[in-house]
């Protein structure tokens, strides 16, 4: 199974970067790559959190996804989920450890390639690495300089 897996350390408080990070509502102005983030229902029970949601990409396309919150353990899994494609499946694992310099914040992409995707995957691989570090970079610089506040 490929697997994707990025570490960058952000210098805020880990609830901070927990909380600005998976307000799913804010993030076409956290990342650089969407124009539009719709979430279409949230649950929250003690610890957990439920959200469905739509993202939309800057060339028009969308798709659905579902991530469960553990505000306790300050830890994200996600599913992407219809359209699937080019995936036959994509889980995500996002963590947050706090560290002397802030938030060591993890990112796991755990997925397959549909085999209709004509796309090699080590040339997939070198894409998500690379789009995943520019978006934790991105991410970094926004938190860091002030301009994402809660």
């Amino acid at each position: 199974m490929p697997r994707i897996e990025n570490t960058i350390v952000i210098g805020a408080d880990a609830r901070l970067v927990f909380d600005l990070t998976n307000d799913i509502e804010r993030w076409s102005e956290i990342f650089d790559e969407y124009s539009g983030a719709k979430v279409l229902s949230e649950e929250r029970e003690g610890r957990w959190t439920e959200i469905v949601f739509e993202l939309t990409n800057e060339e028009g396309a969308s798709w659905r996804s579902w991530r469960i919150l553990d505000h306790r353990g300050l830890v994200a899994v996600a599913e992407r989920r219809d359209p699937l494609y080019p995936f036959r499946y994509m889980h995500l694992r996002w963590s947050y450890e706090p560290v002397p310099e802030g938030t060591a914040m993890t990112w796991v992409q755990d997925f397959e390639l549909d085999e209709k995707f004509p796309v090699p995957l080590e040339t997939v691989l070198e894409r998500m690495n690379t789009h995943t570090r520019h978006n934790q970079a991105g991410i970094k610089r926004k938190i860091e300089s002030g301009d994402v506040r809660p």
